[in-house]
């Protein structure tokens, strides 16, 4: 063993790998080949060619200016190719014509590269620009920065802070992480509570004068303090957890932001704690020391000690503050401000002698003064100084109680700075209506390009009575678009708010009949811009605007239906009875083939009380559209509303031969069912379903007037007919399976209710009632299993939702399924009704009432999310919002809607009105 060679130190065999046995493969490196080799130069291409023509006997060529001659006795084998020792033509003779091919391809290559070169010198410049933009220098970077050091003042230079002394900064830190905190001992916040109290009482032990603690601890009062220390330093938590400077552990120093903070945060000594408020000072100091002439600094550290309690240590601070920065506004008035009247007096002064062109500090000094004359002093020496303030003269004629003493101010103020619209403004409202209008044409030569002041102009013509003579509104457009001082279209519509807010409903309307349509072509969708801009102001209340917007699109567009229904909305709702009438009228003269205007003119007269001009209205529409199914219809309404059932049965017949179509008849059949006569009705139904036999509400009709007179069979046998003609009909699966529910034949609604899944598979009304016919007969198991398919099937269905929310869920799990209810349906007003009732069994009535209230504006045609607010009144509610929200529920006029259709298509309640079906419908809700 002693004798054993040691491997490791011995050259490895040839062509060695070191683990192949167990699968190794060997690799080649860069170092293995040795470095790369370049391509042979030119010279020595020349001399390769040279020494090949040799070698063939041949004459030395000369393109690519080879030498003719080179000497014999060179190596030959020095420029051979390693990688190409004897090459494709290395035996053939070189002779003249390889020579002058040679040099004409050499040509070739030298007038395609010049022909080129403009083009890639461009190329490369351009690639070059591209890349130096892309990548800047960083010179090219801070150039502009550079320049900008010119103009840098003497004084900014001085500003600068010092740099810090970072040396160490790593060790500090690794040291500060080192070190060990230990929590504190009761006895020691005890012995802290108790170091501000004075004892008033004797102690009783005789040993009390001694050294020794023999009085019992009160573990009560030290739980008591150490909750009291807690809650304070969550509250500091709490408060600071949005931002990096909690409990000093900030960075930067922002004394800017020290100041912002500290003028936003309210002195309040209990609040201020001890350890926050030392590392605040410290930091501060330390801003102050670095950069005395830095105000925000000395500012934030007064009110820093301000905070503290320390009155007088604020005065002082900011004293110093004063002398070392004495150009700083801010710092005088922070130092007047902790000062009292009569220092704060002394300070004005010093400061405006230091700054008597600064305005805040003048106002500032006039503020101190409690006598008026002595402010108007303060004030004229202000405008001695500053005379082309208008802050000063606005506070100089604030101090007149003589109009006519302001007069002469603001008259001495526009010779002073004729540019001010303010001063102009403030002079014409103080003048006469006729001397009003010389200052106004005086401003307006002053101030060309303000549009304030031809407002003003119109609005003091609308004062006069002279608006409809002079349109100010055009000139103004013209003058101003001649000077391209126009305002942009949307603030157009701003200042006619703002006219409309002061009364000048005149100068509102010009203004926005001269404006509305600035900037916008003939190519732009103008007709809907104009609509949300009047829908935008009626939201904000200005509904001057809004109806002179209406009637400016009214004469671009004066056969827009849509146009006239919109303003028609707004009379209707914010405007007087007559002039909707009057919009109507209009709206049916422009638009006479529109059978909504001729209906809803005639509605309104007929609400109104004038019955024959309802008639009129819908005889004139009669001669407009002869076979309108809507005008007959309307017709028979008003004949039925009041009373004359035999007119209405007539133009009902009329209507079935000048119009027939299936509505006018299910019309016909319903009205024979409302007066009671089923026979006649029946009759209808079955001449009206030869006719159309695929209409789903005739085959419902007849299924219902069977039900009525108590033929169960019939009524079955048409349902089924009427399913097979129209087997994508909800409502008709829905009245046959209710009908074998009612007959006890349960197998069989199943039965109905499966085909209609298979007919309809994505209603959510059909899965509903499958759960619900198993819940009503206490099969909860299964009606959740239907339940999950259901909303496999129809995941977005905020009916499904509600149905497992509300009678499928335990109590405490409803708010958790609310919850993922909403994050899958995109607001659905069920769903909205169902959180609603849900917070309402929690008595947290305000949130149920917004949730109410966000169903009803998210659809207002379902009557009954109106019928469980109007319950929800009625235990929580007020005498005004019921009758609130009955009023609105009547000029919606709700028409759908599960419990509300089921009173409303109920013969016996067609006299009834929206008021008297939302009471009923509350009555049935459960």
């Amino acid at each position: 063993m002693a004798g054993r060679r040691d491997f490791l130190s011995q050259q490895a065999p040839e062509n060695y790998v070191a683990g192949l046995g167990r699968g190794a493969t060997g690799f080649t490196t860069r170092s293995d080949l040795g470095p790369a080799r370049e391509g042979p130069s030119e010279d020595q291409i020349k001399e390769a060619l040279a020494k090949r023509a040799a070698q063939l006997g041949a004459t030395a060529s000369t393109a690519y200016g080879a030498p003719e001659k080179k000497e014999e006795d060179e190596d030959e084998s020095r420029f051979q190719d390693p990688e190409n020792e004897v090459g494709l033509f290395a035996g053939g003779a070189y002779d003249k014509d390889d020579d002058e091919a040679d040099r004409i391809y050499q040509e070739v290559d030298e007038k395609m590269d010049r022909r080129r070169k403009a083009r890639r010198e461009a190329r490369e410049k351009a690639e070059r620009e591209e890349y130096e933009r892309n990548n800047p220098k960083i010179q090219q970077q801070f150039a502009d920065l550079k320049r900008a050091l010119g103009t840098v003042s003497d004084e900014d230079w001085a500003n600068l802070p010092e740099v810090g002394d970072l040396t160490g900064k790593n060790r500090r830190n690794k040291q500060a992480l080192r070190q060990r905190f230990y929590a504190v001992p009761d006895s020691v916040i005890a012995g802290a509570r108790d170091s501000s109290e004075l004892g008033t009482s004797i102690a009783e032990d005789a040993n009390a004068g001694d050294g020794t603690d023999t009085d019992v601890k009160n573990f009560a009062d030290i739980g008591a303090a150490r909750d009291k220390v807690l809650k304070v330093r969550l509250d500091q938590a709490s408060q600071g957890s949005g931002t990096d400077s909690v409990a000093g552990s900030a960075t930067n120093i922002d004394p800017k932001g020290y100041l912002t903070s500290l003028a936003k945060s309210q002195i309040n000594e209990g609040e201020a704690q001890v350890g926050d408020i030392k590392r605040v000072r410290v930091l501060l100091e330390s801003v102050i020391r670095t950069n005395p002439k830095h105000a925000p600094g000395w500012i934030a550290a007064a009110r820093l000690e301000e905070l503290a309690g320390k009155s007088v240590a604020a005065r002082n601070v900011m004293a110093r503050g004063c002398e070392h920065c004495p150009k700083s506004e801010d710092a005088w008035l922070e130092n007047i401000r902790l000062n009292d009247n009569h220092n704060a007096k002394i300070i004005a002064s010093q400061a405006i002698q230091k700054n008597d062109r600064s305005v805040r500090l003048w106002i500032e000094a006039m503020k101190l003064e409690s006598e008026s004359r002595a402010k108007k002093t303060v004030i004229r020496k202000a405008l001695d100084h500053i005379p082309q303030s208008v802050m000063l003269w606005k506070e100089a004629v604030n101090l007149e109680d003589d109009p006519a003493d302001a007069r002469l101010l603001l008259a001495k103020a526009t010779e002073i700075i004729p540019l001010s619209v303010e001063l102009w403004l403030a002079l014409a409202r103080l003048e006469t209506s006729k001397n009003a209008q010389k200052v106004l044409n005086m401003a307006r030569i002053a101030v060309p390009t303000s549009h304030e002041i031809w407002i003003a102009a119109a609005r003091l013509g609308e004062q006069m009575g002279t608006s409809n003579k002079v349109n100010v509104m055009k000139k103004a457009v013209q003058e101003l678009a001649k000077r391209s001082a126009m305002l942009k279209r949307e603030e157009w519509i701003t200042e006619a708010e703002k006219c409309e807010d002061e009364g000048a409903i005149l100068t509102c309307g010009n203004t926005i009949r001269e404006t509305l349509g600035w900037s916008l072509d003939e190519d732009d969708d103008r007709k809907e811009i104009w609509m949300e801009d009047a829908k935008s102001s009626i939201a904000r209340g200005k509904y001057e605007t809004a109806r002179a917007m209406y009637a400016y699109a009214l004469r671009v567009f004066v056969n827009s239906r849509k146009l006239w229904l919109a303003a028609a909305d707004l009379e209707k709702n914010h405007g007087t009875k007559e002039a909707l009438w009057q919009l109507l009228e209009k709206a049916v003269e422009a638009c006479p083939q529109s059978e909504v205007l001729w209906m809803m003119l005639a509605k309104e007269k007929w609400q109104a009380g004038e019955i024959d001009n309802a008639r009129r209205v819908l005889g004139r529409a009669f001669n407009q559209n002869p076979n309108n199914e809507d005008i007959w219809l309307a017709a028979v309404k008003l004949e039925a509303e009041n009373d004359q059932p035999e007119q209405a049965r007539e133009l009902l017949k009329t209507a079935r031969q000048e119009a027939p179509t299936d509505r006018v008849w299910m019309k016909s059949v319903a009205f024979e069912r409302q007066l009671g006569n089923p026979d006649a009705a029946l009759d209808l139904a079955n001449q009206a379903l030869e006719l159309f036999p695929s209409s789903a509400k005739l085959w419902m009709m007849k299924g219902q007037i069977y039900e009525g007179e108590g033929k169960a069979p019939q009524a079955r046998q048409a349902y089924s007919t009427g399913t097979k003609a129209c087997p994508r009909s909800v409502p008709l699966w829905l009245l046959c399976f209710r009908l074998e529910e009612r007959s006890g034949s349960l197998v069989k609604a199943r039965s109905v209710l499966d085909r209609a899944r298979l007919a309809v598979p994505k209603s959510p009304e059909l899965w509903t009632e499958s759960v619900r016919v198993e819940r009503r007969g206490n099969n909860i198991s299964q009606a959740k299993v239907l339940m999950a398919k259901a909303l496999q099937e129809v995941p977005n269905s905020g009916l499904l939702y509600s149905e497992s929310i509300w009678h499928l869920e335990p109590r405490t799990q409803r708010k958790p399924r609310a919850l993922e209810a909403i994050k899958k349906v995109d607001n659905d007003p069920i769903l909205f009704v169902t959180i609603a009732r849900i917070f309402w069994g929690e008595r947290r009535l305000e949130k149920a009432q917004n949730w109410f209230e966000k169903a009803i504006i998210l659809d207002s045609d379902l009557g009954d999310t109106w019928a469980w607010y109007y319950k929800f009144l009625l235990q929580h509610g007020t005498d005004e919002k019921r009758a609130d929200v009955i009023s609105k529920c009547v000029v919606s006029e709700p028409r759908h809607g599960e419990y509300w259709q089921a009173v409303v298509k109920d013969p016996k309640n067609a006299r009834m009105g929206i008021e008297e079906i939302l009471k009923a419908v509350v009555s049935k809700l459960e």
